[in-house]
């Protein structure tokens, strides 16, 4: 069969890191093997009842089996606006400020071709997101890498980045509650933020994909809480992890007026926006109670509780995330994060994510997810803890 060649954008993208870990954990399973798999992302709980069942209903009204507005149905913008007003107390104006997006991820990679240019750099927390990384690659862009150490919370600092680097500079993601580390970001670093952005004309992408989701009584703050927030940025959100709907591809961007028709007319050339049913579901989400919620977060709390002690009863010395439904977990010595992972898959047939799959500052480290019952988290830690890694 004949062969294309492919362009240089797609020789440009990035590896995908966690492939080959996917295609090992698939061997292992086709041999029988009982395989826990603490490495995905992927909400392990149901759409909530009512969610479903405004779907259902929306999908047997014909008006949602014609084409959809191409930015998206009004009413599924005022949803996300009076989502904002109610939970964060920020105002939004629909038509100009939200945008429809097919899944937070999709506004992560085309938010670099709306706004980078050949050669000019974004600014990537390390560890992070690898789709950053996707879209900076698409565009033809840089990126220069801000370390995320425990020392600092595993919040940036801007103090160590060249004045070469900021000349050059367009964007700056952020992503709290954090992916990987579960790190939560403070008022006063949002607002150190803000003065950052504006001195040195950067657009802030706050990646809010675990807004929802934060421990011990604390509510994760929208960097749009900020004031001059919505001026230098926007902040991306995605109803995969608050409501379950990892499946449904539903997500949007607000903030900054002009980044958001730049993103509106990028879509305009890809898609015919969402199908009206699913935004019709969304909206009910974003309106109806949110005891769904306050339930899913306080599942995930009591299985990050129930995991960190068990850990710790094996002598692992782990530190309790307080946001997101991952734990960010040291590496025992000797090990790196490639050589951890794999060790964990074969002696234990334990799925862990190794952290240097989210950068170079993710060494020495392994990401779990929260997302198995604790029951298989118990049986997690037996296994661990037969290693005798830690005694």
């Amino acid at each position: 069969m004949k062969v294309f060649e492919a362009n240089d954008m797609m020789n440009s993208l990035p590896e995908q890191y966690f492939a080959k870990l996917v295609g090992k954990v698939m061997r292992l399973k086709e041999q029988g093997f009982d395989i826990i798999n603490l490495g995905q992302g992927n909400p392990d709980q149901p759409t909530p009842e009512h969610i479903v069942k405004s779907l259902q209903e929306a999908a047997a009204n014909p008006i949602f089996h014609k084409y959809s507005p191409f930015r998206g149905h009004s009413f599924l913008k005022e949803a996300v606006a009076t989502f904002y007003q109610r939970e964060y107390g920020v105002s939004l104006d629909p038509e100009h400020e939200v945008c429809i997006l097919f899944g937070g991820k999709g506004g992560l990679v085309e938010i670099s071709q709306c706004l980078l240019n050949k050669g000019d750099v974004a600014l990537v927390p390390d560890p992070g997101y690898p789709d950053y990384w996707s879209g900076v690659a698409m565009a033809g862009g840089e990126m220069e890498m801000l370390p995320l150490t425990p020392e600092n919370n595993f919040l940036p600092s801007y103090k160590n980045i060249s004045a070469e680097v900021l000349e050059k500079a367009k964007l700056l993601f952020l992503n709290y509650p954090n992916n990987p580390t579960g790190a939560v970001a403070t008022s006063e670093f949002f607002s150190e933020t803000v003065s950052f952005a504006e001195h040195h004309d950067l657009c802030v992408v706050h990646d809010f994909a675990y807004g929802g989701i934060g421990f011990d009584g604390k509510k994760p703050i929208s960097f749009l809480q900020t004031e001059g927030a919505k001026e230098n940025g926007i902040e991306i959100y995605t109803l995969s992890k608050t409501y379950n709907m990892a499946g449904w591809r539903i997500g949007f961007a607000v903030g900054n007026r002009s980044v958001i028709e730049m993103l509106n007319v990028l879509q305009d050339h890809m898609y015919v926006s969402i199908f009206g049913a699913i935004q019709q579901a969304a909206a009910t989400a974003l309106l109806s109670s949110q005891q769904c919620v306050t339930d899913l977060v306080e599942l995930y709390e009591q299985r990050r509780n129930h995991l960190m002690n068990g850990l710790k009863s094996i002598g692992w010395n782990v530190t309790a995330p307080p946001g997101s439904f991952f734990a960010w977990l040291p590496c025992p010595e000797g090990f790196s994060s490639d050589e951890f992972a794999n060790y964990l898959l074969e002696e234990a047939h334990i799925v862990v994510a190794p952290g240097r799959g989210f950068g170079q500052y993710g060494e020495g480290y392994i990401r779990v997810g929260l997302l198995e019952d604790t029951d298989r988290l118990d049986e997690a830690v037996k296994r661990i803890d037969k290693l005798k890694l830690f005694t």
